[in-house]
């Protein structure tokens, strides 16, 4: 899998500033850039997240590339509604039977259960490239591809859905292969707009663990692990 922040608002953290500026400021838009001029957007953005004026943060856009996660994950992906995706598409690109695939950890540390894994992939891309070669349409040989099957993506969210996301899929309760992602794009995010994303990451990170008995019981490795990003 690689993530890349292929694009994001130039100088986030100066936007969603003016954004909560203007809320609290009778000034003119005119005058904004002068009215935030010289303060701490450390202090000033501390504060408005304190107060939970979490709207602001929609200024802020974020455009991630995503390239080999399986459709398995892409599917738990496009559960988060406030994003915009595009999606590599297997009705009008055709795939090989030496296409790239995710093979789960679980599997892949078990040889005997690999092995039986490499070779169902193996079979289901030798059936698809017949099925190609019998004329029918991409559209309908897809069909028989696994949830394996790598695809592309590239995802745009605000930083406020980023931050909800990040909560949600960073925890170590979520399945492995989005966690892995999340965490990629977290790092990224928090290189873009430090202070927007200082406390990215699951519940636990800055407060109690929102799993209740389903906890992972590790809040201390998980706090240090996303303070080090």
């Amino acid at each position: 899998m690689k993530v890349t922040l292929l694009t994001h608002t130039p100088e986030p953290e100066k936007t969603v500033v003016l954004a909560a500026k203007l809320c609290y400021s009778p000034c003119s838009v005119e005058e904004l850039e002068d009215k935030v001029e010289g303060i701490s957007y450390e202090k000033f953005l501390g504060k408005i997240l304190d107060m939970g004026h979490l709207s602001v943060l929609e200024h802020a856009n974020f455009t991630f590339g995503v390239d080999g996660i399986s459709r398995s994950a892409s599917h738990q992906l496009v559960r988060h509604r406030i994003a915009s995706y595009s999606q590599q598409s297997q009705r009008y690109v055709t795939f090989d039977q030496n296409n790239e695939y995710v093979t789960p950890p679980s599997i892949a540390e078990r040889p005997d259960i690999s092995k039986r894994f490499e070779e169902a992939v193996a079979d289901i891309y030798a059936i698809y490239g017949e099925l190609l070669d019998a004329g029918l349409p991409p559209e309908d040989a897809r069909f028989i591809l696994p949830n394996a099957a790598c695809t592309k993506i590239i995802i745009t969210m605000n930083a406020r859905t980023l931050l909800h996301f990040f909560s949600l899929r960073g925890c170590e309760r979520a399945q492995w292969e989005i966690r892995e992602m999340a965490i990629d794009m977290a790092k990224l995010a928090k290189e873009a707009a430090p202070i927007i994303f200082k406390d990215a990451g699951p519940a636990c990170v800055t407060g109690k663990c929102s799993e209740g008995s389903m906890t992972c019981g590790k809040p201390l490795e998980i706090r240090e692990k996303f303070k080090n990003l």
